[in-house]
């Protein structure tokens, strides 16, 4: 059986008048996202962690960020072409497993909703994907508010022929 493992990651700074984007849901909140997409850092750590798991190299490679096109992207549609190279490479997710660190606004109140999104854009059911939510206890620039960043680890396993 031919079973891999992908991890990625992501960190973008915080500042108002920008929507804070998790796992394509919106979060009410006061600041969001400095990127040139809609700087979900939930789906960039995991389209990261699938392109790795696959070895095909990462987000900034397919995704630029001096590509004009891309600029304000819904980062749901990156996540849907990393799926279409899963797919086209034979694979399906095993499960997902993510952490958000975020001192304000506390997340706990959108993780289904979050888990919900990622399932039906991933095609993977809820209960093989993990959200969490945790603050960096005050410490360095997300823990003063000023960034958030995303981890996560995908299992994903080749397709019987």
């Amino acid at each position: 059986m031919d079973f891999r493992v992908g991890f990625g990651n992501d960190i973008h700074k915080l500042a108002e008048s920008r929507d804070l984007i998790i796992g394509n849901v919106k979060i009410p909140f006061k600041k969001g996202c400095v990127a040139h997409s809609d700087g979900d850092v939930l789906i960039h750590a995991l389209c990261d962690a699938l392109l790795g798991a696959m070895a095909l190299k990462d987000i900034g490679y397919h995704f630029p960020d001096n590509n004009l096109e891309l600029k304000n992207i819904d980062s749901a549609v990156i996540l849907r072409k990393v799926m279409s190279f899963v797919k086209e490479n034979d694979y399906t997710i095993n499960n997902i497993d993510s952490s958000i660190v975020l001192e304000k606004p506390k997340l706990s109140p959108y993780i289904d909703s979050i888990r919900d999104r990622l399932s039906a854009i991933t095609g993977t059911e809820m209960s093989r994907i993990s959200v969490k939510a945790k603050t960096n206890e005050g410490l360095d620039e997300i823990g003063a508010g000023n960034a958030i960043a995303a981890y996560c680890v995908v299992t994903i396993i080749k397709n019987d022929r």
